[in-house]
């Protein structure tokens, strides 16, 4: 398995551009948090338990992995899961399923369409495209950013 730099080094060399950056730092946190906020809306028996348990089922299966590469990174990612099913449980609350299953399709499709304007604008296509892996890489890559000007090493 590779290593946290060298994921992060293979998905920063499709990501030169910084009109192409300046839109990830918007597109895949939206993204992140539609993926969540769907699975957030999936039906759960009462009786099995509580709304959301597929997003939180996903949540753990995605930090597991962050895990295993970096422990600070981890760390940081479980924070984001955190605040991120936090704000996908208000919108279930306050929209309901069907509701926020719409908004959460809405703002995938138009960060997705974000996503490849983007890449357009680099020249180069989308890194998941040669990895399935950089879906899960492009939202700690960011959070790396954010740790390296913070000065915390992942």
């Amino acid at each position: 398995m590779r290593d946290v730099h060298q994921w992060f080094d293979g998905y920063s060399r499709d990501h030169q551009n910084p009109t192409n950056r300046g839109i990830h730092w918007i597109c895949v946190p939206v993204i992140l948090w539609c993926v969540i906020a769907a699975l957030w809306a999936i039906p759960v028996p009462a009786a099995f338990a509580r709304p959301g348990l597929w997003g939180g089922v996903a949540m753990f299966l995605a930090w597991v992995f962050y895990w295993r590469l970096s422990r600070p990174l981890g760390l940081a990612m479980l924070a984001l899961f955190v605040v991120f099913g936090f704000i996908a449980h208000l919108a279930f609350v306050a929209l309901g399923p069907r509701h926020l299953l719409v908004l959460a399709a809405a703002l995938f499709v138009a960060a997705w369409i974000g996503q490849f304007v983007g890449h357009r604008i680099e020249g180069r296509r989308p890194s998941f495209l040669t990895d399935l892996a950089y879906l899960l890489i492009g939202p700690a890559w960011l959070m790396g950013k954010l740790m390296a000007r913070a000065r915390i090493a992942y």
